[in-house]
């Protein structure tokens, strides 16, 4: 009776150490890569804008040279500057 409970003791403990490499070489491992394509950063909204706002100087520039061009009366019509009195 001795001899089957050490035998498996032993077997137990050969088996908890087969276990326990087993699972020592499971443990995860991380790695750190460089990307294969470069980092690539759109700034096509940045200079839209800067776009858009030098349109929109412009065009407040020729509005204010030449309001008759765009429908609006003149900054001398709205005064009465010309006419010399107020209009009715």
């Amino acid at each position: 009776m001795r001899h089957t409970v050490r035998s498996r003791r032993v077997l137990t403990a050969a088996l908890i150490a087969g276990l326990g490499a087993g699972m020592g070489a499971c443990t995860p491992t991380v790695k750190v890569e460089a990307p294969d394509k470069p980092i690539e950063i759109n700034l096509n909204i940045r200079i839209e804008q800067e776009v858009r706002v030098k349109v929109e100087r412009d065009l407040e520039k020729a509005i204010a040279d030449d309001p008759a061009l765009f429908g609006l009366p003149s900054a001398q019509d709205s005064l009465g500057g010309a006419k010399g009195g107020r209009k009715p």
